[in-house]
């Protein structure tokens, strides 16, 4: 019946010791957060949508489809496409960030609109099953 809170010790007077778990190291899960903003923020019409991924590269579309690397795609106020084999759409509501880039300043109406970043191949393909996160933000002027 050994006890780390019993009392009693060794010879010496010492106290008994207890053993703590070893520390684990940090392991991120792979996904994608968007961190800027925060979901129902408010935002003026003009903000930036900045994301963080774990597990892939983000790197150019120029750069080709490479085994787990890729880039952002903003989708705006419209779901993922029902076909994921297929290259993501480009137009206002579909924003590609080939660039490589992690942030992208977008300017919208204003009115509640839900954001969804995906992440795609270099062939603006998604990835499948998606790797995806979405928020929705409230669009005002700025005060």
């Amino acid at each position: 019946m050994g006890c780390a809170a019993q009392s009693g010790g060794m010879a010496g007077g010492e106290p008994p010791k207890v053993s703590a778990p070893a520390p684990q190291a940090s392991v991120s899960q792979p996904g994608l957060t968007i961190t800027q903003p925060r979901t129902m923020s408010d935002v003026p019409n003009e903000f930036e949508v900045c994301m963080d991924i774990q597990g892939y590269v983000v790197e150019p579309a120029k750069n080709g489809v490479n085994a787990g690397k890729g880039h952002h795609h903003l989708l705006v106020d419209v779901g993922l496409p029902a076909d994921l084999s297929q290259p993501l759409a480009k137009d206002e509501h579909h924003i590609h960030m080939g660039d490589g880039s992690t942030c992208k300043t977008l300017k919208l109406d204003n009115g509640q609109h839900t954001i969804t970043a995906v992440f795609a191949q270099g062939n603006h393909v998604p990835y499948n099953p998606p790797v995806t996160a979405a928020i929705t933000v409230k669009v005002g002027p700025a005060s």
